[in-house]
């Protein structure tokens, strides 16, 4: 028998909630993008994982299993393959962080950018359909394709504008602006792909094997949200890329001052007073 599909069990506290956490593991994101790109060498490199972490870790991945906390099918049970749930998280942050040095060392080209946008959806989509896999049930599941080539579309046309801006974002306000665009552009991916898939429930249910969500998910969701909340309080302890750049000019009019206080005293140096004779001392 055809089974009946909800996606909002719990009205819209799980799509609101994991827009929420979209938005914040964007806007942390951004903002580890931008002091990357006003960092060098290593440092440059742990920004740069640490916006990979936030934005698939907790804008993607944590999202995605937020909403399918309120996805329920009538009459089966829905429990989770564990490793498949964690190669899903894996495979988030693997595919954002290629996307981000791609982008980041790739000098801002176009090529770059289209290639890392292309790689970077390509990679949430598999993460989204890993994560979807990832669910056992007694029902056998289909897709229609068409709904799920819209959602690829969608996340690759949402990873390359992520990526935008990465490049293009760097006061406040714009990045609250954007984060706001990428967690609608990650949960439309989302429910996109949700709504391509058809559940048919088993005519005799049987039993399922998997974890179950709340013994599962939730502690791997709160991990990952507060691994995203240490790095939040590293962002708000660090000195932005503004007070980076007038620190540098700072230093470079000190050092210019000096350079140019020790060629006068190379063109006018002070003249020794000369010494009177002995015997003019005397008289």
């Amino acid at each position: 028998m055809t089974s009946a599909v909800n996606h909002f069990t719990y009205g819209l506290l799980t799509p609101l909630l994991a827009y929420v956490m979209s938005c914040i593991g964007s806007m942390l994101g951004l903002r580890l993008t931008a002091q990357a790109h006003a960092s060098r060498g290593g440092a440059r490199v742990r920004w740069l994982l640490g916006a990979a972490i936030s934005i698939g870790g907790t804008g993607i991945w944590v999202m995605h299993f937020i909403a399918m906390m309120g996805f329920e099918v009538e009459g089966t049970q829905i429990k989770y393959d564990v490793w498949l749930t964690v190669a899903s998280a894996v495979v988030a942050i693997v595919v954002v962080g290629t996307g981000l040095f791609l982008v980041s060392y790739g000098g801002g080209r176009a090529l770059s950018l289209l290639g890392g946008g292309l790689l970077t959806g390509l990679g949430v989509a598999s993460m989204h359909y890993l994560g979807m896999y990832a669910m056992n049930m007694s029902a056998h599941v289909s897709y229609d394709r068409v709904t799920v080539a819209l959602s690829v579309g969608i996340a690759v046309v949402a990873a390359t504008v992520a990526l935008w801006f990465t490049l293009r974002v760097k006061r406040p306000i714009l990045i609250t602006g954007a984060a706001l665009v990428m967690g609608v552009a990650v949960a439309g991916m989302h429910y996109t792909g949700m709504y391509a898939m058809h559940v048919t429930v088993d005519a005799e249910p049987g039993l399922v094997a998997g974890a179950d969500a709340l013994d599962f998910l939730v502690p791997l969701m709160t991990v990952i949200s507060l691994i995203t909340l240490t790095m939040l309080l590293m962002v708000i302890l660090s000195p932005s890329e503004e007070e980076l750049h007038e620190d540098a000019e700072l230093v470079a009019k000190l050092e210019l001052r000096r350079r140019t206080t020790q060629q006068q005293q190379l063109r006018y140096p002070t003249p020794i007073p000369r010494q009177q004779p002995m015997q003019a001392r005397r008289r």
